[in-house]
C-alpha cells in the first residue's frame, strides 16, 4: 500500500526546486554506463539501436514535459521509494557485477520511482510511454538470444528454401546451410532476424503511440502484426542474398550488397507495416459519439 501525500503549492513549489538535484543524481548514474555502452556494446551492430532508442526516450520525455508539470503533486512515497530502492539494487549489481540487462534496466523503476515520490501517479501517466519505449534500451540476456536465435534461423532458411525450390531454383539444405547451384550459404546469427523483430517492435509502438489511434482493435492488431512483418521481411532479405549471390557471385553477395541487405529489411518491415496499418484505418473506424 502507498501512502498518498497532497502538496500545498509552497510543497509543489519546493519539489520542483528538487528537481535539479535529482537530474543532477540521474545523470550521475547513468552517463558512465551510456558512456561505456557507447563505447563497447553498442558498437556491436546486434545493438547498434541503442543511442537512437535512448534519444528517443529524452525525446518524448521533453515532448511531454507540459503534461508534466501540469500535473498535481500527490506524491506516492511509499510506492515511488519501494520502486527506487528496487531500481538502485538492480543497478548497484549491475554495475558492479558488468551485467547490462540489471544496469540498464534499472532505468525504468529508478525513474518511475522518483516520479511517484515526488509527483504521484498523474506523473507516471504523463509519462507511461517514455517509460515504456524505455524498455527497448534493455540489452537481450545471452542466454535468451541463444535460445532464439538458433529456432529463427532454421526457420528462416527452411523457408527460404521453400519459395526458391517451388521457383524452380537449384537449392538444397541442411540444417542452416543453404546451397544454390555451385554456392553454399550459412544462415548466421546476424539473418535470424532477431533484431529486427526488437527494432521493429520498437519502431511499431512508436510510430502508434505518434499516431494515436483511438481503437483498441486496431491498435492490438497492428501490434500483433509486427513479428509476424519482421519475420517475412527478413525471409526477403534472405532472399535477396541469395538471389544476388547466385547471380552476381559470392563477393557480391558478402560484399557491398550483404551491407544493403539490411536496408532491404528495414524498408520492407515498415512498408508492410505501414501498409497493414493503413488497411485495417480504412475497414475499422472509431465509432462516433452518439
Amino acid at each position: 500500500m502507498s501512502v498518498v501525500f497532497d502538496s500545498n503549492s509552497s510543497g509543489g513549489a519546493q519539489a520542483w526546486r528538487e528537481w535539479p538535484l535529482v537530474a543532477a543524481g540521474l545523470l550521475a548514474l547513468y552517463v558512465p554506463t551510456f558512456y561505456d555502452l557507447a563505447g563497447g556494446l553498442w558498437q556491436n551492430d546486434d545493438h547498434a539501436h541503442g543511442p537512437i532508442i535512448l534519444g528517443v526516450v529524452v525525446w518524448l520525455v521533453w515532448r511531454e514535459r507540459a503534461a508534466l508539470l501540469a500535473a498535481p503533486a500527490r506524491a506516492a512515497r511509499g510506492t515511488g521509494f519501494a520502486l527506487l530502492v528496487l531500481g538502485l539494487l538492480f543497478y548497484v549489481v549491475g554495475r558492479s557485477q558488468d551485467i547490462n540487462v540489471l544496469q540498464v534496466g534499472s532505468l525504468v523503476p529508478v525513474l518511475a520511482g522518483v516520479l511517484l515520490a515526488m509527483r504521484g501517479w498523474t506523473a507516471v501517466r504523463a509519462l507511461w510511454f517514455p517509460l515504456l519505449f524505455a524498455v527497448f534500451l534493455v540489452p537481450f540476456p545471452n542466454v535468451f538470444v541463444d535460445a532464439v536465435t538458433g529456432s529463427l534461423k532454421q526457420n528462416v532458411s527452411a523457408v527460404a528454401e521453400s519459395i526458391l525450390y517451388a521457383a524452380g531454383y537449384p537449392i538444397g539444405r541442411s540444417g542452416v546451410m543453404l546451397t544454390i547451384g555451385q554456392y553454399q550459404m550459412l544462415v548466421a546469427d546476424a539473418c535470424s532476424g532477431l533484431n529486427s523483430m526488437f527494432s521493429l517492435s520498437a519502431l511499431g509502438f512508436l510510430y502508434l503511440y505518434l499516431m494515436q489511434r483511438k481503437s483498441v482493435l486496431h491498435n492490438a492488431l497492428v501490434v500483433a502484426s509486427i513479428l509476424p512483418i519482421a519475420f517475412t521481411a527478413n525471409i526477403i532479405r534472405v532472399l535477396a542474398l541469395i538471389l544476388v549471390t547466385y547471380y552476381f557471385g559470392d563477393e557480391a553477395g558478402q560484399g557491398f550488397l550483404h551491407g544493403a541487405a539490411g536496408m532491404v529489411l528495414v524498408m520492407a518491415a515498415l512498408i508492410l507495416l505501414l501498409f497493414f496499418d493503413a488497411v485495417l484505418a480504412k475497414v475499422i473506424r472509431p465509432r462516433s459519439p452518439a
